[in-house]
């Protein structure tokens, strides 16, 4: 870690280019969040979260410092696993120092928050003035933070139609996931069945597949990987370059990375769903749950349900993304949530559905049509689904055997 970067006391928090908060680094290895006081004013404000948000509407100033880990929120920015200590070691940076890590991949985030350091800040739970960043920026230091564990590289889709990775962070439009190294086919897979969700009618980004060779601006351990990549395009990226706002669930509901997969249930997203977006979108949401059972995917925690700023202000329901059958690869798997108080990817059943809608503030009939239409539908688009011949026979084969089992036991309820 570099001199300078040891001397940081605080990260300035950047919403659409507005500065709305600090991060401050305390004596004792705690950090806290407050926010500047001219946002908390201004009733036009753009929104930074509904985990700062009270049931009336108003916004949560009263902060509590954190011991070693960034506040939930902030925490949920920075990347998981292989790829966290892959970009921290890149940076110098000790990949538990949550702080520190932030101050180096701050300026690519997810969505339209940009954090970057404050210069010559004493340690106080005091909000702080912005000050210039004159120091350059560390050779080689990878400059972005994508969450996750799969490994993958925000990039830049060149005019020439190849992908290249940005190695200081010049912020990309697509994501890049690389193969894994311990399953096969998993950029085929998620190709395939985000592919099927388009085919059925779930809003899903665009999305490629191209040999790892080709792309441009690897690192030369990633670039040696062997198979295809998926290349999927950013959402919370216009056209233009425009950074649109997004949060995941794990941050709406206030959880730290690794909580993703406790302490809520699908009904409780649903509730916030139903409570803070159109009408609609509730619909949506649960065919998307009904096809993550369907294709058999364990993996649709808190963090792979996210929500768009589209305005900066009212929160809808972010494109699918993350879609993996993963049963075929893990036999025993199970959903990642609770869904009316199953976790079971063999089936869904009339009471499971009734007890989510319940728990939910549903009404049971629309929501029974919509699970009974997402998977009559989701069986006969799979039939004939071109993509599928993208998959080796016995993950195509594994998957077909499970969308037809779930759709029978809705047929015959």
């Amino acid at each position: 870690m570099t001199p300078d970067l040891e001397r940081t006391r605080a990260l300035g928090v950047y919403l659409h280019e507005r500065l709305v908060g600090v991060v401050t680094r305390l004596t004792g290895d705690e950090h806290l969040f407050t926010f500047e006081q001219d946002y908390v004013n201004d009733p036009s404000r753009a929104t930074l979260s509904l985990g700062f948000k009270t049931t009336s509407g108003e916004l949560i100033t009263r902060a509590r410092p954190t011991r070693r880990r960034l506040p939930p929120f902030f925490a949920n920015l920075l990347p998981e696993g292989h790829l966290r200590t892959y970009l921290a070691t890149k940076a110098d940076v000790n990949p538990e120092r949550e702080f520190y890590l932030m101050a180096v991949l701050g300026a690519d985030l997810s969505g339209a928050v940009v954090i970057r350091p404050i210069d010559s800040v004493e340690p106080a739970p005091l909000a702080v003035e912005v000050g210039p960043i004159t120091r350059p920026p560390k050779t080689g230091v990878l400059r972005f933070s994508l969450a996750g564990v799969q490994l993958k590289f925000s990039a830049i889709l060149e005019a020439a139609g190849g992908l290249t990775i940005p190695a200081q962070g010049v912020g990309g439009n697509w994501i890049v996931k690389l193969p894994s190294t311990h399953f096969s086919s998993v950029p085929e897979n998620e190709f395939v069945m985000l592919e099927l969700a388009r085919a059925i009618g779930i809003p899903v980004p665009a999305i490629r597949l191209l040999p790892v060779g080709e792309i441009g601006g690897l690192p030369a351990d990633a670039a040696r990987l062997p198979g295809q990549a998926l290349a999927v395009q950013r959402f919370d990226r216009s056209e233009d370059g425009r950074r649109i706002h997004m949060e995941d669930f794990a941050q709406v509901f206030g959880q730290f990375p690794e909580d993703k997969y406790k302490h809520r249930s699908y009904a409780n997203i649903a509730a916030v769903i139903r409570a803070e977006t159109a009408s609609d979108e509730i619909d949506d949401f649960l065919r998307r749950l009904v096809f993550s059972v369907l294709i058999g995917n364990g993996d649709m925690h808190l963090k792979n349900w996210s929500l768009l700023y589209l305005d900066g202000h009212t929160p809808t329901l972010a494109p699918a993304y993350d879609y993996v059958a993963t049963l075929p690869y893990l036999r025993e798997d199970q959903l990642a949530l609770s869904f009316g108080g199953s976790r079971s990817l063999q089936e869904i059943s009339v009471d499971q559905v009734r007890r989510f809608a319940d728990r939910a503030g549903l009404a049971m009939a629309p929501a029974w049509e919509t699970v009974r239409r997402t998977a009559d539908l989701t069986a006969r688009t799979w039939k004939d689904l071109p993509q599928k011949d993208l998959l080796p026979p016995e993950l195509r084969l594994h998957i077909g055997a499970q969308i037809r089992r779930v759709a029978a036991t809705i047929a015959k309820a």
